[in-house]
């Protein structure tokens, strides 16, 4: 599970980075950011549910 949720974390930096750096897409950007914020913070919340279960 942590796996995935590093390999979608580097995606939504990627994916924020070029919708940086190419102009026009800054959409692309925002979306790549609050992807981000989004499995950071689900990662957050199932890691630290697991610790409570040990």
């Amino acid at each position: 599970m942590v796996r995935i949720i590093v390999w979608l974390l580097a995606a939504w930096v990627v994916i924020s980075v070029l919708g940086a750096v190419v102009k026009g897409l800054f959409w692309l950007a925002v979306v790549g950011v609050v992807l981000f914020v989004g499995t950071a913070a689900y990662g957050a919340i199932k890691s630290k549910g697991r610790k409570e279960i040990r």
